[in-house]
């Protein structure tokens, strides 16, 4: 696919079960889209939210372009996410009841196009993280066992 990212959320991945993922259009201002392709974007501590039936993005960080006039965006604006209807009714039913949250995993360009990756999510307990890092700790030991082999 021609897909290039811009920002990756790896620590959504380390505090987070990932369950299921969604792809969402985003509503920007022109030097926000010229910011983004610059890699200037922070999705460190920014989450979803669904209010009155639409999706929004907050906190994520888009610094001012570098180039830009007075005319320049708000850093950490509200966003709007633009998804399906159906898609909606999903995430609204999912992060009512069972307690899920939304967070942006990483945005990119597809097609030209800005694109936000927003996952549903559900927290991780502070023994759960440890056991992925032994997990990850643990493969890399063993491919590394096994490129030395070779």
């Amino acid at each position: 696919m021609n897909e290039k990212t811009a920002s990756l959320n790896r620590q959504a991945f380390h505090n987070y079960h990932i369950l299921e993922t969604f792809e969402a259009g985003m509503v920007l201002q022109g030097t926000e889209v010229k910011a983004i392709r610059e890699g200037k974007v922070n999705l460190k501590d920014s989450y979803g939210l669904v209010k009155n039936g639409e999706v929004w993005l907050l906190n994520c960080h888009i610094s001012p372009y570098s180039h830009g006039n007075r005319m320049n965006h708000d850093p950490l604006r509200t966003r709007k996410l633009l998804l399906n209807r159906s898609e909606i009714r999903k995430l609204i039913g999912k992060t009512t009841e069972r307690g899920l949250t939304l967070v942006p995993t990483k945005i990119y360009f597809s097609k030209g196009r800005a694109k936000c990756e927003i996952a549903l999510a559900k927290g991780k307990k502070l023994y759960d993280k440890r056991e992925t890092e032994k997990r990850k700790t643990i493969d890399r030991e063993t491919r590394q066992a096994v490129k030395e082999r070779r």
